[in-house]
């Protein structure tokens, strides 16, 4: 069986660090995820990046709180 990934994109790092902690109560994960600062292309500012929360394996359900959480943030899940 194929293993999924789903990454939770964020405009910014307090976004990303809140989803974070939420993806580990929701998932009763044993640690929080750590947010990754995602620079994006050709850019060299800072306040120019995404960040980015990476699931493995996330509960359809759970996963469906998470989307509707990261965008509230301005965010969205990409399926990897």
């Amino acid at each position: 069986m194929t293993r999924e990934r789903h990454v939770l994109v964020l405009p910014d790092r307090d976004a990303a660090e809140e989803l974070a902690a939420e993806a580990a109560d929701r998932l009763g994960l044993p640690e929080e995820p750590r947010p990754v600062r995602d620079a994006l292309a050709g850019e060299d500012d800072a306040e120019d990046a995404q960040w980015l929360v990476v699931l493995d394996d996330p509960d359809p359900a759970a996963l469906a709180a998470l989307t509707a959480l990261a965008e509230e943030r301005d965010g969205w899940v990409e399926r990897d």
